[in-house]
């Protein structure tokens, strides 16, 4: 065999043996962890609109067709891979995730994963008035969206005590990345609640979040949720004076709470009805995470910096 063939073999039986690992759910923290999992896995992602093919193959993904909206499409995902990252929201109505559903019978069907990853969301805990909050505080959901994301759970973890799959549930805050601040709001002056009666809101960076995203399936325990949020402990007001400072903006209008109860829409409202204070040491510790940006003023500054340059 000559060096290019041997070559060649030793590539191809590399492949064989990585771990197959499909994505559900390919938006932008899905296409920020690819990278950080090509070189593990073969990476497979169920996409069902085509325009986003040509990105995820240049990422080093392989799509998938498939919708969870029709459990008929997504037989190719049935004893696919070893390991499953579920980022996709639930549809839009009810208090059920039939998405979730359609995906878990899917995956029934012949040689099941051995770990699937869940995004959910901080919601679930509903208003909690500012409390500290761990892992391990009862499950209250004030909205339709976050009860969906409460059945999600459920669904997940009693499917995988009855399969024996190691799932890791990730409850994730707002997330932030320069594709994702809320400019809009504050160059509309969209108003902000007087900070007496604001509520505490929790982040996360999109590029810490993919890394924590890794940091589950290499350390995550069975059946564990883990708050996938940063060390900020701040207002929603406050978090928009720090964005508006560093794009020399003007800070937002405040308000009372009653008046915001009047003028704001319902999807902020949603939001600033919600004050809780997200804790993270089960994340740091055992996830063995360490965040990039610990706080929102961290990744801030890099702005600033740039603007100097």
């Amino acid at each position: 065999m000559n060096v290019a063939s041997y070559a060649q073999t030793r590539i191809l039986t590399h492949n064989q043996r990585m771990k197959r690992l499909l994505i559900i759910g390919c938006g932008d923290v899905a296409r920020r962890t690819i990278p950080l999992l090509v070189r593990r896995y073969r990476v497979y992602a169920l996409v069902r609109n085509t325009s986003y093919c040509a990105a995820l193959r240049a990422l080093g993904a392989m799509p998938l067709l498939g919708d969870l909206d029709d459990r008929t499409s997504l037989s190719r995902v049935a004893g696919l891979a070893n390991t499953v990252l579920h980022f996709a929201p639930p549809q839009n109505s009810n208090t059920h995730d039939t998405r979730t559903r359609h995906l878990l019978a899917a995956l029934s069907y012949g040689v099941l994963p051995k770990q699937l990853v869940y995004i959910s969301t901080s919601g679930v805990y509903g208003d909690c008035r500012g409390a500290i909050v761990s892992e391990t505080h009862p499950l209250a959901p004030q909205t339709a969206h976050s009860q969906r994301r409460v059945d999600a759970e459920k669904l997940i973890r009693n499917w995988a005590k009855r399969n024996q799959v190691r799932v890791g549930i990730l409850r994730v805050p707002g997330i932030y990345a320069a594709e994702r601040l809320p400019l809009s709001r504050l160059q509309q002056g969209t108003p902000c609640i007087i900070s007496s009666e604001d509520s505490y809101t929790n982040l996360i960076h999109a590029d810490d979040l993919a890394r924590i995203v890794v940091a589950v399936l290499r350390n995550g325990s069975a059946c564990r949720a883990y708050h996938a949020s940063d060390d900020s402990q701040l207002k929603m007001g406050e978090y928009f004076d720090a964005v508006a400072n560093a794009f020399d903006l003007p800070h937002p209008p405040r308000i009372s709470r009653a008046e915001a109860q009047r003028v704001l829409p319902e999807s902020l409202l949603s939001f600033m009805n919600e004050s809780k204070r997200l804790a993270n040491q089960r994340m740091k510790r055992e996830l063995k995470v360490k965040l990039l940006y610990p706080a929102v003023a961290d990744w801030l500054v890099t702005i600033k910096h740039s603007k100097v340059a």
